[in-house]
């Protein structure tokens, strides 16, 4: 067990009480709560970033790791989408349709990449994958803040819209890119 892999399950824990705390919280968007879900999911953010950094500076690349570190970062990300779905105020903005289009899109590239992965295709992650990763990140922090803290002024509820639409546009154009770079690289093979 590399040190990466132990902070990825770190992450994966930390990911587990935030939503709990999401999950308690509810439609009330007790602020108390709220607070430490938003410290807690930037703790398993920056908790990503080190479990990189030092898989890729230590050689500590491991199979589980590749598959892992993924996965808590889907689990994170489409989890959050899911319970703002029931948490005032962020309900009002976000909306069912928008949940599933980040979730497909998760789904979607998993697929891609276990099929190039048994074709001995190397699918490495993009740019715009990265960029998705980011920016979803950013949002899901800004949106757990904002409901936290300053849903009640209408210039916030307008950035946090904005916010929200953008995420769904950069999730949505990496994953039609994932299709696009898989046509190339299968193009000719039997999959």
């Amino acid at each position: 067990m590399t040190l990466a892999n132990k902070i990825t399950l770190g992450r994966f824990a930390i990911t587990i009480v935030y939503f709990v705390l999401l999950g308690i919280c509810g439609r009330e968007a007790d602020w108390r709560l709220l607070y430490t879900a938003f410290f807690l999911f930037l703790a398993a953010v920056v908790g990503d970033g080190l479990d990189g950094y030092y898989a890729r500076k230590y050689h500590q690349e491991t199979n589980f790791g590749r598959i892992a570190d993924p996965f808590v970062d889907k689990i994170m990300i489409c989890g959050s989408f899911v319970f703002f779905l029931d948490i005032q105020p962020l309900g009002e903005i976000v909306t069912a349709w928008m949940v599933m289009i980040i979730i497909a899109r998760e789904f979607l590239v998993t697929a891609i990449r276990s099929v190039a992965e048994a074709q001995g295709i190397p699918l490495a992650v993009s740019g715009w994958g990265k960029t998705k990763m980011i920016v979803q990140s950013f949002v899901v922090a800004t949106a757990v803040f904002y409901a936290a803290w300053v849903h009640h002024l209408a210039w916030a509820r307008v950035v946090m819209t904005i916010l929200i639409w953008i995420t769904i546009a950069v999730t949505a154009i990496s994953g039609l890119l994932y299709v696009l770079e898989s046509k190339r690289l299968f193009a000719g093979k039997k999959v």
